[in-house]
């Protein structure tokens, strides 16, 4: 059975010579892998991470790796991929996506979310030091546990106060927020133990580390 789908590309990892398995997220299909016919090159830039694409997929009830092909780029995040420091958000928010998202089911509602805060990043100009932060909340409400200030208090250290303004205040004032580069790493960490918390799994997210030279 082949359809058009909507993906959200998360990362790929090699597959032979001339393939990939391209890891996707969709409203229909979920946390997925496909496996993509791909070469080196400029056509590999349609499978950066958090591109959002459409592709004709081909179901296969035999096994758990399907097929996609005919790829076309619907958003271009122009806004993203010239400025490495949004650049670097993305490696970070697909590898929590990624790392924390399991479920093959379908789930329309967080495919809308993550896709609506991709183009929100895109479109910032300015001010966006604090969106991952802000992402990391967020994503703890799609998942079904909100991240109450109480809640958050056994994980958060020193940074509580900080944790407490960033999901109280309005969004433009979130981003806005001063704190250090090293408060931002910390922080970071500090909603990824909630999250594992109760995930009940450890999301070790390596691309933290990155984060942590860029705004150190």
């Amino acid at each position: 059975m082949r359809s058009k789908s909507e993906l959200i590309v998360l990362n790929h990892t090699k597959f032979g010579e001339n393939s990939i398995v391209l890891h996707t997220l969709s409203g229909e299909y979920g946390r997925r892998g496909f496996l993509v016919r791909a070469g080196r090159g400029a056509g590999m830039a349609l499978f950066l991470p958090l591109n959002i694409l459409e592709a004709e997929v081909t179901e296969n009830p035999k096994s758990e790796l399907w097929h996609a092909r005919n790829f076309s780029g619907i958003t271009p995040l122009e806004g993203i991929r010239s400025d490495m420091r949004k650049n670097t958000m993305t490696l970070f928010m697909s590898e929590v996506i990624y790392r924390v998202v399991k479920d093959r089911t379908g789930d329309e509602a967080l495919f809308e979310w993550l896709k609506g805060e991709i183009l929100t990043l895109d479109a910032l100009e300015s001010d966006f030091l604090n969106f991952h932060l802000l992402f990391l909340l967020d994503l703890c409400t799609a998942l079904g546990f909100a991240p109450e200030t109480e809640y958050l208090a056994p994980f958060a250290g020193e940074h509580l106060g900080q944790l407490g303004s960033l999901l109280s205040l309005p969004f433009e004032e979130a981003l806005l927020l001063p704190m250090s580069g090293a408060d931002r790493n910390e922080i970071a960490g500090s909603i990824l133990r909630y999250i594992e918390h109760h995930t009940e799994s450890a999301v070790n997210v390596r691309s933290l580390a990155v984060l942590r030279e860029i705004y150190a």
